[in-house]
């Protein structure tokens, strides 16, 4: 076994290996033939390198060509060793790996053998010192023996026998152990001598395997250093190759930035290229511009004339109308007075007025109608000439322009083209003579007309851009369209002969008034019948559709700034804003857009709400107008228009400010500002700056402007317009002469500012401020070039401080913006203010005025920084500037530097004296050293309010007396940090739990400061940031210091805090550690996202580690420095406060030392009652609310309904009256109808509606629980319980528990949302089905998984859903089949990948019982044959369920075949029969019949069930079995049916019926009364035997007694018969024989029963053993005669006799 073992594990070995073995073989066949080739490649190809490298750098080839060399022969002495090393074989080491895990298991197997021999050694020891004790105690026990026996004890003598025997047993079973273990010991040794001698084997091997593994370690140290110089020499290639790449991306950098450089030049010559012919463009769109400007103003002017001309014929046509309505109503009047007249003359004629009236209007009907019916037939005949005359003039087109066609092809194209263009040009010539007139007369720069060579090349170009395509028509049609161009757009308004306030005698034709009102009444029927066809409201869902039914986008279609001639296009799209389907169409634009505007709209057809179509709109301006108008469409729901606007462009120009304040200055300064102009519309105009010249007065210094300055037009098309820049400052300009002056001329214009100046829009530089090259090469030099920018003073004028810069007028495009230079050189000391005004070419831009002040200071010697501020300073900290002084004097002065008195202590100036030079500065040292005593010693100079500081310091110029002041300005604050409070007590804190407590850090500083807890001792934490941070001026922060005990005692420390700039504040905090007597496993819980109302539990354990008081070993558990806790059981109570949804079990327990206890936490979510509660009384209130609203609104349409003859404003005052009466009666309702939420009750629709609405909006929550552990020494009593024992307030524990909870994924929406299935009582061994509806209510498909139902318990889970899509319902059927009376509970967890919803599954099983009045037989009597009787019984159910029964009989079961095959129950005793089903009717219907059959009791209620018996033969055997069965199942009650029928009316009862229970089979006929009269009855009917038992040896002897029974059926067919007779034979026989009756005969009324009475008494002669029977005859007389045979039986029975 051991070899084979060995050979597995070397296989195993060897697998293991293989891939190791063949990478290594791989690399050792590859080493013997290939790596000397390749090194060998790879330094030829370094060489190669390092001699391309001499060609660009010597010395770099020169020190790579030394290392190579180096390398190479280090190489090939490397190389020389590698052969000499001889190569080791794959097989080899496949060998040496074999023979060292054999030798490793030899040495394994002997250690084991080893060990097993010394083992065996020690066993065998200890059995010989067992035997040998056992011998010892064995010669003992003999001694003693022999002392007892002795002794003659003979107790004694027995025990010492009994451990004799015992011993030799014990020491039998050692031998046998002992050759045992010999044995074995042997067949060890014999094993480890045999592995000694394979190890010895096996010792040459390991010595050359030691050699062999030494030989491998050196091939791999070879192999790695191989390696290595792989790697150098790769990196030398990487190097070199990194070098010449380097030197190509420098040459081809040179190429590029010499390329990029002509690049540059070529676009500078190009760019001033584009810009001399662009201004040429420029200026001869312009000049096209202007000329198209002068043309349609003139067509403006002419369409103007035309429309004037049309109001005033609008006017006067309404003129018309209003006669012809008076002419009409006078008619009407007479028409009227006719019809009276005729009704008259009718009457006197004695007609029929109604009849005769009614004749002559269908008279005058039917000549209406064919009047015009015969108009008709003549506007059908003119309309077909009409379109047979156009179809003919058509036709001849088409042959015209046939012939055309062919004499152009032979004429050729080119002429005909150049006289088509020739008519072009005479025409406009001729129509633009006009506007070239206007162009002359207005105001325009010289430059502004073109030669004629301009423009006939401009003509030129303009017939070039004519498309070729054109069809060519005849010459009548350009006759024609000639016709058409010159005609007037409307010509019946501008013809001379057209008076348009004379009326001609056929308008004024009374007839042809009428019928003009006629039609125009048809006319205004037929659209409103057209309109209310079409136009009808939208009602959707109870909404009327109101407001606009279409949207458009854009809401407003604009076209912003347009040229004349060019065209534009914008599409709009119109979207359904209806609720459901609409129509659109276009009607038309309006009428002054008609020229300008082009509309393409294709008729979408019905549109869906919330579709849209799309609109083209092409607008082509031919003036330069602002336009606006609507299109207009139609709607299925009315007409809606969208509003069209049209503008020009325009100059919008404003300043980003009006005012220019240069601040104080030294006489000689030059200081220069910029104001920015900004033209934010897209319209470029002229300007010019000039001086204002109302303001000579203000100002005491005149500016004048550098001539000659122009700025170069720039355009910016990036920059988009926006709405409302314009800019709200109004002037009025007042010319006083017409001419225009030069530029060196003053401006006469006198401008007044109207309203305030404000701007509002200012653009971006990076958009708007596009300017030229000059000015910005301007503004680079505009420091260094300002003398020469300013214009000469003369001599006699006086000195001009503030002036214009170089800019002064030129060219603003648009949205462009130009800066302005104002420039003040102060010369004079005092104020300086000047007014300067902008003046625009474009009439419609108004001027624009801005100021500039300044002040002019004369000293020699000043401060560039008058005001010294030192911003903000604390106490006790030093603070240090340099001030400035500078000199303009020509020559040194001496300046001395002083400080008020006040505040020498806190401020100084070094040095104190001082000189500075000529035309030069001066820089001196304030030193700033505030103390504690500021506020006192400065006085005035420092508000304490506002804690600031300002300090006069004096620069006195010792040899003029003059002085020049600055001031200091500080704000000195504090730097303390107050801590609140300044002592923290923690109190008592346990070695498990940190405790916490704030502290509130506030800096009284108006500077932040940093600051932080240095110096924490290790059971001290501060929160947040671990105690540092920055507080920021005045603020407050509250910080957490927690503290933790590492071990019971009592602490005192204190915490230092220190500020940034070193100071040092001490909080004192004081608290006493507790270890308690009992720890927890976990003092924290973080439960999982628990959804609502599923369950999350966790584990953990109540430990008491307290097993000593040695507090030197260990810790032990005390209240700081106090007494130790007692060592024993220890005791504990958990307290969950109330509505905390946490279960905590066992919430009390006791816990051993060294033990612990297992503790369950359960968190459960729910939603709060209160909550509940609350969202149904809501939900409640709003649907009362709304309820009232809609009677209400019902009311309001009733009334409004009733009151539509009311006018709008009694309307509208009453619907607000009863808004309000709505209103308050809402509010009333209510108020009063408002229901509590504590009488909401949790069954209730309402609430459970609340609850499932609340848990499918549950956002989720997340709460925080700390639960208090109180540990108290001693075990709790069962009956006393923990009343006994004291705890510590200080020993208590906490446990923190972290309860999120989440909306569930799933929930049930059956049964109101309720988690609970209750089957309620269900009858034992019957089972109910329940179905529960569950929905996804996640965004996510679930998949379901089910808990397992206890197998063999009454709940089964039938149908289970394995998977739910998002909002999906699907329904699981569980069934309860209890099978015991008792309560019955489950739970059923319906598990998902985020959480469970928890079912509880209850029911009770309920044993059925009833209670019946009848409890065995019931015995319906006697009924004459084929007549019936009823008799009822109740079942009462006394069980709390109710119970479903059926009544079934014996008689009419389905196994009442089978039954009756069996023997007859006569033949079988009367013990073994268990037939009840006896005589049956002949007719096939059941004798008994019970109503009702089946049906159910409620619980604790009674049913009556009523018996009917029907025989329709004679029998006295009539029965059935009734059975009360439950459920279908249990037979719960039986009840023994039994009856007779007779013949005749009477019967005998009692005895013994002598007769067989069964009749025969074979049916007998009845014998009816007669035949019974006549014929003789030789047989008594039946026989009847009576027993009569006498007992005997009674100390007061008893007669013996039985009884008969004769009575008389009560019925109606025999109520005519007498009563029934019955009399005894006999009688002295009878009474010879001691036999005594009570009645020996009489009569029996029908329904009575009479009791005879039998009685016995033994005479003397009659002997004891024998029975005494004698027989006698008892007749009965009623409809027949009948006899019985009564045999009367007596016997004596002694009282003493044994019974059985």
């Amino acid at each position: 076994m051991e070899d084979n073992k060995i050979s597995y594990s070397d296989e195993e070995g060897q697998k293991c290996l293989l891939p190791f073995l063949e990478e290594e073989e791989k690399e050792d066949k590859a080493g013997q033939f290939f790596n000397v080739k390749e090194h060998w490649e790879e330094y030829k190809l370094e060489e190669e390198l390092a001699g391309g490298g001499k060609m660009g750098n010597k010395d770099a080839s020169e020190g790579v060509q030394d290392k190579s060399d180096s390398s190479m022969k280090s190489l090939e002495c490397y190389l020389g060793d590698i052969n000499n090393i001889r190569a080791m074989k794959y097989t080899d080491r496949i060998c040496i790996l074999t023979l060292q895990r054999n030798l490793k298991e030899f040495n394994d197997i002997a250690k084991e053998k080893e060990l097993g021999v010394q083992k065996a050694r020690d066993k065998l020891s200890t059995c010989q010192l067992r035997i040998k004790m056992l011998a010892k105690q064995l010669e003992c026990v003999d001694i003693e023996i022999e002392k007892e026996e002795e002794a003659g004890n003979v107790a004694a003598l027995s025990r010492l026998q009994a451990m004799h025997r015992r011993l030799c047993t014990e020491l039998e079973k050692e031998k046998d152990f002992e050759l045992k273990i010999a044995l074995t010991l042997k067949e060890n040794m014999l094993e480890m001598w045999q592995i000694e001698t394979e190890q010895g084997k096996y010792e040459i091997s390991h010595e050359q395997l030691k050699k062999d593994e030494e030989e491998l370690e050196m091939q791999y140290q070879e192999r790695a250093k191989m390696r290595i110089w792989k790697e150098k020499i790769a990196a030398l290639q990487a190097e070199e190759n990194q070098r010449s790449r380097e030197k190509k991306e420098a040459e081809a950098q040179k190429e590029y930035e010499e390329r990029h450089k002509k690049m540059l030049e070529d676009a500078k010559r190009n760019h001033e290229k584009a810009v001399r012919f662009l201004r040429k463009s420029m200026a001869r769109i312009h000049e096209k511009n202007a000329k198209e400007e002068v043309k349609t103003q003139e067509h403006m002017e002419r369409r103007i004339q035309a429309v004037l001309s049309l109001k005033n014929s609008i006017t006067s046509n309404r003129e018309k109308l209003q006669t012809l309505q008076v002419w009409n109503k006078a008619m009407a009047f007479e028409a009227k007075k006719q019809e009276m007249k005729m009704r008259e003359a009718i009457l006197a004629e004695g007609g029929n007025v109604a009849k005769e009236i009614f004749l002559h209007k269908r008279l005058l009907e039917h000549e209406k109608e064919k009047q015009a019916l015969r108009q008709q037939q003549k506007s059908r005949k003119i309309e077909i000439v009409s379109q047979i005359l156009q179809e003919k003039a058509s036709i001849q087109k088409q042959k015209k322009s046939q012939s055309c066609t062919k004499a152009i092809k032979g004429d050729g194209k080119l002429e005909d083209s150049l006289r088509w263009r020739m008519k072009t040009w005479r025409y406009i010539e001729k129509t633009c003579k006009h506007s070239a007139g206007a162009i002359s007369q207005s105001w325009c720069s010289p430059t502004a007309y073109s030669s004629a060579g301009e423009r006939t090349s401009s003509v030129e170009e303009i017939s070039e851009k004519i498309p070729h395509d054109v069809p060519c028509e005849s010459g009548e049609d350009e006759k024609e369209r000639d016709k058409t161009l010159v005609e007037p757009e409307f010509p019946g308004l501008w013809s001379q002969e057209c008076v348009l306030h004379k009326i001609s005698k056929e308008e004024m034709d009374p007839k042809q008034l009428a019928t003009r009102e006629e039609k125009k009444d048809i006319f205004e029927k037929k659209t409103e019948e057209f309109q209310t066809g079409i136009f009808h409201k939208q009602v959707v869902s109870g909404r009327e559709c109101k407001g606009r039914t279409f949207y458009s986008k854009p809401s407003c279609i604009h076209f912003k700034d347009f040229d004349v001639g060019q065209i534009y296009k914008k599409k709009i799209v119109l979207i359904n804003a209806s609720y459901s389907v609409n129509f659109c169409r276009l009607v038309g634009i309006s009428e002054w857009l008609k020229d300008f505007i082009s509309i393409h709209f294709d008729p979408p057809g019905k549109m869906s709400a919330g579709m849209s179509c799309e609109i083209v709109v092409t607008f082509k301006p031919m003036i330069n107008e602002t336009l606006e108008g609507e299109v207009m469409f139609m709607a299925q729901t009315g007409s809606f228009s969208v509003p069209l606007k049209c503008t020009t462009k325009r100059c919008i120009l404003a300043l980003d400010k009006e005012l220019i304040d240069f601040g104080s200055h030294v006489v000689g300064e030059t200081i220069s500002r910029t104001i920015n102009l900004t033209n934010s519309g897209a319209l470029g105009t002229r300007f010019k700056v000039q001086m204002s010249a109302g303001d000579s007065s203000t100002c005491r210094a005149t500016a004048k402007f550098s001539p000659g300055g122009m700025v170069i037009q720039h355009f910016s098309d990036c920059v988009p317009e926006k709405k409302g820049s314009k800019s709200p400052v109004t002037f009025v300009v007042e010319k006083k002469d017409r001419i225009f002056p030069d530029h060196r001329e003053e401006m006469t214009y006198c401008v007044a500012q109207v309203e305030e100046r404000k701007t509002e829009t200012s653009l971006s530089s990076s958009s708007t401020e596009q300017l030229g090259q000059d000015v910005l090469n301007y503004r680079s030099d505009l420091d260094t070039d300002n003398a020469h920018n300013l214009v000469e003073l003369s001599p006699e004028e006086t000195p001009v401080e503030i002036m214009l810069g170089k800019v002064t007028e030129g060219e603003i495009g648009p949205f462009s913006s130009v800066k302005l230079q104002i420039i003040f050189v102060p010369a004079v000391p005092g104020d300086v203010r000047a007014e300067f005004v902008i003046m625009f070419d474009n009439s419609d831009c108004k001027p624009l005025c801005f100021s500039a002040i300044g002040v002019s200071v004369d000293v020699p010697v000043w401060v560039p920084n008058p005001n010294i501020d030192l911003k903000i300073c604390m106490y006790d900290q030093l603070y240090q500037d340099c001030i400035v002084i500078q000199s303009r004097a020509k020559a040194t002065l001496r300046l001395k530097f002083e400080v008020c008195k006040a505040l020498s202590k806190h401020m100084e100036l070094l040095p104190k004296t001082g000189y500075i030079q000529a035309q030069s500065s001066f820089t001196v040292q304030l030193k700033f050293l505030p103390r504690h005593s500021l506020p006192e010693d400065a006085g005035s100079y420092f508000n304490e309010e506002t804690r600031v500081l300002e300090v006069p310091v004096t620069i006195l110029i010792v040899d003029k007396a003059k002085k020049v002041n600055f001031t200091v300005h500080a704000i000195v604050t504090t730097s303390d940090l107050e801590i609140s409070p300044a002592r923290i007590n923690f109190g008592y804190c346990t070695i498990y739990e940190a405790v916490q407590a704030n502290v509130m850090l506030t800096n009284k500083s108006i500077l932040p400061q940093e600051f932080g807890f240095v110096g924490l001792p290790e059971f001290v934490e501060i929160q947040p940031n671990d105690g540092l941070g920055i507080l920021l001026p005045l603020e407050s922060l509250t910080l957490d210091i927690i503290f933790k005990a590492n071990k019971a005692k009592e602490y005192s420390f204190e915490l230092t805090c220190k500020s940034e700039i070193n100071r040092q504040f001490k909080l004192s905090c004081k608290a006493v550690g507790v270890h308690p007597p009992l720890e927890l496993s976990h003092s924290l819980v973080q439960f999982a996202a628990t959804a609502l109302n599923d369950v999350s539990t966790a584990t953990l354990y109540v430990m008491n580690s307290h097993v000593s008081v040695n507090h030197f070993t260990h810790a032990v558990p005390r209240i700081g420095n106090g007494e130790v806790a007692p060592v024993g059981p220890t005791s504990f109570e958990f307290r969950v406060p109330e509505d905390c949804p946490v279960t905590i079990t066992p919430s009390v327990g006791t816990v051993l030392p060294g033990k612990k206890s297992l503790i369950q936490v359960s968190f459960r979510p729910a939603l709060s009652d209160q909550l509940i509660r609350e969202e149904a009384v809501r939900r409640l209130c709003g649907a009362a609310v709304t309820g009232a609203e809609i009677q209400k609104r019902k009311k309001d349409e009733k009334r409004e309904g009733k009151k539509l003859s009311v006018s709008i404003t009694r309307q509208q005052s009453s619907r607000q009256l009863v808004r309000d009466e709505g209103s308050k009666f809402l509010t009333s309702l209510y108020s009063s109808e408002q229901p509590k939420s504590e009488e909401i009750k949790p069954d209730s629709d309402a609430y459970m509606a609340a609850q499932a609405f609340l848990m499918r909006n549950f956002s989720g929550r997340f709460e925080k629980y700390i639960i208090p552990c109180f540990v108290a020494s001693g075990g709790i009593d069962e009956k006393k319980g923990s009343e006994n024992l004291s705890c510590s307030p200080h020993t208590t524990l906490y446990l923190e528990l972290h309860c999120p909870a989440v909306a569930p994924s799933v929930v049930v929406t059956s049964d109101n949302g309720k988690n609970t299935v209750n089957f309620g009582d269900v009858a034992v061994g019957h089972r109910m089905i329940k179905r529960i509806t569950i929905q996804n209510i996640s965004p996510e498909k679930l998949e379901l998984g089910f808990s397992v139902l206890n197998p063999n318990g009454p709940f089964l889970l039938v149908r289970p859903v394995g998977m739910l899509e998002p909002g999906e319902n699907k329904t699981l059927i569980i069934s309860f089949c209890p099978n015991e009376n008792k309560w019955f509970f489950e739970t059923l967890d319906i598990r998902t990948a985020k959480n469970n919803l928890t079912l509880s599954i209850t029911g009770r099983g309920v044993m059925p019982s009833i209670v019946c009045s009848v409890e065995e037989v019931l015995h319906m009597g006697y009924v004459i044959a084929r007549e019936k009787v009823t008799s009822t019984f109740k079942i009462q159910n006394t069980s709390t369920l109710t119970l479903r029964y059926s009544i079934q009989l014996d008689s009419l079961s389905s196994t009442r075949d089978k039954d009756q095959q069996k023997l007859p129950s006569f033949i079988t005793s009367s013990l073994q029969r268990t037939e009840f089903v006896g005589t049956q009717n002949y007719n096939g219907l059941s004798v008994f019949s019970i109503f009702p059959t089946e049906g159910e009791i409620v619980a604790g209620k009674s049913q009556e069930f009523i018996v009917t018996f029907s025989p329709d033969h004679e029998s006295l055997y009539y029965s059935d079995r009734l059975k009360v069965v439950l459920f279908g199942k249990k037979i719960a009650h039986v009840i023994h049916l039994k009856g007779a029928a007779r013949n005749h009316p009477m019967f005998v009862e009692g005895g013994i019926p002598l007769d067989v229970p069964v009749e025969s089979l074979a049916v007998t006929l009845p014998v009816s009364s007669q035949e019974a009269r006549k014929g003789e009855l030789r047989e008594p009917v039946k026989s009847i035997l009576l027993i009569l038992e006498y007992i005997e040896g009674e100390s007061s002897p008893v007669p013996a007694m039985a009884e008969l029974k004769v009575g008389a059926i009560q019925t109606d067919q025999f109520a005519s018969k007498k009563n029934v007779e019955f009399s005894f034979d006999s009688l002295p026989l009878l009474q010879q024989k001691g036999f005594a009756l009570e009645s020996v005969g009489g009569t029996i009324e029908p329904g009575q029963v009479k009791c005879i009475g039998v009685s016995w008494v033994p005479p003397a002669d009659v002997p004891a053993d024998d029975p005494l029977l004698v027989t006698a005859l008892l007749t009965l007389k009623g409809d027949i005669k009948e006899s019985y045979r009564i045999l009367f039986m007596a016997k004596v029975v002694s009282a003493y006799a044994p019974t059985k």
